[in-house]
């Protein structure tokens, strides 16, 4: 699907990008995963290979828009060419700072965007001069429900991956007409080991309850196939779409599961 194509991962080396970097190479893409953490990326690089791909690690601060042109030149002089990139990086150590606006401080806030928006923005503009020259390129963003719904806490973080979405759209409607084509995914929970571990039985139920199919999260995996199709000539003709990835959190009525559970109750 990928032969002889380019994809960038950034945040490549754990969860979703992981799951992602080692699908397009899987595909026959020649991937680079850009992240922070060089040693986790280069073992992604090595697992890769190990199974018949090529990939190059790039450390790369995202935070750091001067560490993502470099990359760009890097992956440019590595490959030639630049096909697919894919937004992933996130700063999610910030979440524990990230509460209701009340109690987010404007700093946690400028670190959450620039590290979830401001990054994605910013490889935009690193590739698209590429893409442009090949007339042809795919971008995909990885978003989130929480972009797309009102919440009570994580105020920063849902505010940037909203903003993503605008800048999916935006990137879509700017550069479509000259081949470029600019999609965003929105998972809901993923279960990444660390989100499981961080899952008391509580909220998993609060999860199961209000998912519409039998698993209350999605796999990495799972998620990396959108990522891919997206990325594809097989998504020719979708551009500027934000895709749920949430096992259909966000397609019911917010009373779903609370009356569901007095239905029962009352039986």
């Amino acid at each position: 699907m990928f032969d002889e194509q380019v994809a960038i991962v950034t945040g490549g080396a754990s969860g979703i990008g992981r799951a992602g970097a080692e699908r397009f190479a899987g595909l026959g893409a020649r991937v680079v995963v850009a992240d922070i953490n060089i040693e986790a990326g280069e073992e992604v690089v090595r697992h890769i290979v190990s199974n018949g791909g090529d990939a190059k690690a790039v450390r790369t601060d995202v935070r750091e828009p001067d560490q993502i042109s470099a990359m760009v030149d890097e992956t440019l002089a590595a490959f030639g060419r630049i096909d697919v990139l894919v937004n992933n990086a996130a700063d999610l150590s910030l979440l524990a700072q990230d509460d209701h606006l009340l109690n987010t401080d404007p700093d946690i806030w400028e670190k959450t965007f620039r590290a979830n928006q401001l990054s994605a923005m910013v490889a935009t503009k690193c590739v698209l001069p590429t893409m442009l020259a090949q007339r042809s390129g795919a971008i995909v963003n990885i978003s989130s429900v929480d972009g797309m719904s009102g919440d009570d806490t994580r105020f920063a973080y849902s505010m940037s991956k909203a903003a993503l979405n605008q800048l999916t759209m935006m990137v879509a409607t700017g550069y479509g007409k000259q081949g470029i084509r600019c999609n965003a995914v929105a998972p809901g929970l993923v279960l990444t080991p660390a989100a499981e571990d961080g899952l008391p039985p509580p909220v998993r139920q609060v999860f199961d309850d209000n998912s519409l199919v039998p698993a209350f999260g999605a796999e990495p995996s799972e998620v990396a196939t959108v990522i891919t199709f997206l990325a594809s000539e097989d998504a020719s003709f979708i551009n500027g779409e934000v895709i749920r990835v949430d096992g259909g959190l966000l397609s019911h009525v917010s009373l779903l599961a609370g009356m569901r559970s007095a239905l029962r109750e009352g039986r």
